[in-house]
């Protein structure tokens, strides 16, 4: 296996493992073992390795171990030769310094030290945010020419409730790049600006789409220069999700339209971000700082050997990524780095949230601390992860950012592998099932779903993790692993008939979309996406990964009761209480009396809601289940497969029969 496919394959996102499978030091005694990080002096000012003005640049970088620097200046991203080259000279904080006179807008330039008498490889400095083909060379911009018309004025949504989210996760090629999107700039950021695509049946697609769907954030799987994407090539079958970083502080080449010129990837991107925003949409991006794509061959690596990771005292790296090494969070000047580089991304792109990839790599002190430098720029910016790594970690693990330590991280949520494999069964075993194929014994998971991972004294034995129900992101599927419909064939059998697998497609949601915690969906699920068996699609063609749009007319049942479903849960905050004081007093779950049938009311909510009581049932067998419900009148809003934000009949009565596969949500009205 060589290093792409590793480095792709094992940190891929969000199910690649939950932190119960992970291995990681148990205790101090195994501490020794790491390299303790070097003391050195850390700048005290915001990290700004290129400032251009057209009469002169000033260049700087970070290298408290160099005992030379050199900065190379070039034409081109591709020349071959320097046309000038200038030793920087040693200031103070590790820093070293040139002012270089003269207008080098639209140039290029690297740095090199030279560290124990040997001089390293070039590269574009640790905190490039303009570069050219490739990333292998940084590029002197002026900044004022990047920003869209307009952009002065882009604002975010208003989005101030962090529990009145729906989150929809998307791969940028997956989104628009098969023939019957009616996206004109398939696979681009400039296709999430375009207005009035229409799929070849005429229905909405693209951004339309996601306004018509409802969702409120968009999560972009890794939209930052990462490495297995040859930006120059020809090819326009390459793919990749991403997860293998370079430059952090730069937008992909491959997603701009020129991926030759430092201008275009950022201007589009901006462009992208201003969309979504006019759309009413927020913009979550995801990030990877816990490992590089290679070690050896990182900026970081190459400018101060053995600081920005982890590393075992024979010289080796530690790998709780499983992808080689693992960056160190907890060295000052890693910390610095992450937090800028957030800041950059949220004030330069007007970011509105992060994803982070194996989030317990890092450790609780800079997660807090990011947390709360985000919270200067705007607190409504949304913070969530992987709250697991996958292995061995060269830190003591009481002080990472572990779900199960999410009540110590305020404002930060994790996903909830719980919710997940009590829906559709375990990460380890593709085959086997769980609620959703009638299995039994996970109905107090799903209820610890609900409960939007807090702690309710009705939950038995799962431990709560949450502090509040906003650090619980319910999901049953993501870009990882097999989506809905594919892992549903494999947990109930290829021969299983369609209409069954979308009965509970359409059940698991509704799970994830009444529950306390922060709904997320993977992109196409609303359409009944296939990857064609395959999980792990990392660097798989269009054909698995696209999403075929042709879907939007054939299973627009299934859309339609997405669309419904969320509008439901919108138009009714008892389902996003917010608050785990609150969630304790008005959730209540019902004794159904049998396996696979899950009930609760939400009761008292007339102080949040329009109505006065919710009542739900989850249904998970293959045949009807009857359920005791507080006497009342009520309207239905979802049944037998149906989904209506207006109510689809009146009830009154204290029992209610349930079709198979199926969810029930009544509501009690005043007017009633």
């Amino acid at each position: 296996m060589n290093s792409i496919q590793l480095a792709s394959i094992i940190c891929l996102g969000v199910c690649t493992a939950s932190h119960a499978d992970a291995a990681f030091p148990t205790g101090h005694d195994e501490l020794p073992r790491v390299v303790a990080a070097p003391d050195y002096p850390i700048p005290s000012s915001p990290l700004r390795e290129v400032v251009y003005f057209p009469e002169k640049t000033d260049f700087a970088l970070w290298a408290p171990s160099a005992e030379r620097v050199e900065l190379r200046l070039y034409d081109s991203a591709v020349s071959s030769i320097p046309s000038k080259t200038v030793e920087l000279s040693r200031g103070g904080d590790g820093l070293w310094q040139a002012t270089v006179s003269g207008d080098w807008k639209g140039k290029f330039y690297t740095f090199r030290t030279r560290i124990d008498g040997a001089w390293r490889e070039e590269t574009a400095g640790i905190f490039a945010t303009a570069v050219g083909v490739n990333g292998d060379r940084g590029a002197i911009i002026d900044w004022q020419e990047t920003n869209p018309v307009g952009w002065e004025n882009d604002v975010r949504p208003d989005r101030g409730n962090p529990a009145d989210m729906v989150v929809y996760e998307m791969h940028h090629r997956d989104f628009s790049i098969h023939p019957s999107s009616g996206i004109k700039r398939k696979g681009k950021f400039l296709a999430l600006t375009e207005k009035g695509a229409v799929t070849v049946d005429g229905m909405p697609s693209g951004v339309d789409h996601l306004v018509e769907l409802g969702v409120t954030h968009v999560h972009l799987l890794p939209s930052f220069d990462f490495a297995t994407i040859d930006e120059a090539s020809t090819n326009p079958d390459q793919y990749n999700w991403g997860y293998d970083p370079k430059n952090y502080n730069v937008p992909e080449g491959s997603y701009a339209t020129d991926a030759f010129d430092p201008l275009v990837r950022v201007k589009e991107f901006k462009s992208m971000v201003q969309a979504l925003h006019q759309a009413g949409i927020r913009v979550i991006l995801d990030v990877v700082y816990n490992h590089t794509f290679s070690a050896g061959e990182s900026a970081f690596e190459r400018t101060v050997p053995g600081y920005f990771y982890r590393m075992r005292a024979d010289g080796s790296f530690c790998n709780g990524s499983a992808c080689g090494n693992e960056t160190a969070s907890d060295r000052p000047m890693m910390r610095k780095y992450m937090i800028e580089s957030l800041c950059f991304w949220a004030r330069e792109y007007h970011i509105d949230g992060f994803r982070f990839d194996l989030m317990a790599i890092h450790d609780i002190e800079t997660m807090t601390r990011i947390r709360a430098e985000l919270d200067k720029i705007d607190p409504t910016i949304v913070t969530y992860g992987e709250g697991w790594a996958v292995g061995e970690l060269g830190y003591d693990e009481t002080q990472l950012a572990y779900k199960k330590y999410a009540y110590r991280m305020p404002g930060i949520a994790a996903f909830s592998d719980d919710l997940r494999d009590a829906l559709r069964g375990p990460f380890s075993d593709h085959y086997k099932g769980a609620f959703l194929a009638g299995l039994p014994g996970h109905e107090e998971a799903i209820k610890f779903g609900v409960a939007g991972g807090v702690f309710h004294d009705q939950v038995k034995g799962i431990p709560f993790w949450a502090g509040q129900p906003t650090q619980h992101i319910s999901y049953v599927s993501c870009h990882d692993d097999h989506c809905l419909r594919d892992r549903l064939r494999n947990t109930l059998g290829a021969d299983t008939p369609e209409p069954e697998l979308i009965r509970l497609d359409k059940l698991a949601q509704t799970v994830v979309l009444t529950s306390q915690g922060v709904p997320f969906i993977y992109c196409g699920e609303e359409l009944f996406r296939t990857k064609r068996g395959v999980g792990n699609s990392y660097n798989s063609p269009d054909s698995i990964n696209a999403i075929d749009w042709s879907h939007k007319k054939t299973y627009h049942d299934l859309f339609a009761y997405y669309r419904e479903m969320i509008a439901i849960r919108r138009a009714h905050p008892a389902f996003y209480l917010g608050d785990a004081a609150r969630v304790r007093r008005h959730l209540e779950f019902l004794d159904t009396g049998e396996s696979n049938v899950v009930a609760f009311q939400l009761k008292d909510v007339r102080t949040y809601d329009s109505v006065d009581r919710i009542v739900v049932v989850f249904n998970s067998k293959a045949t009807e289940a009857n359920v005791a419900i507080p006497s009342g009148a009520y309207r239905v809003y979802v049944k037998d497969g149906v989904a209506n934000h207006d109510g689809l009949e009146n009830f009154t009565g204290d029992k209610v029969t349930v079709a198979p596969r199926s969810a029930l949500i009544l509501m009690a009205e005043p007017s009633f």
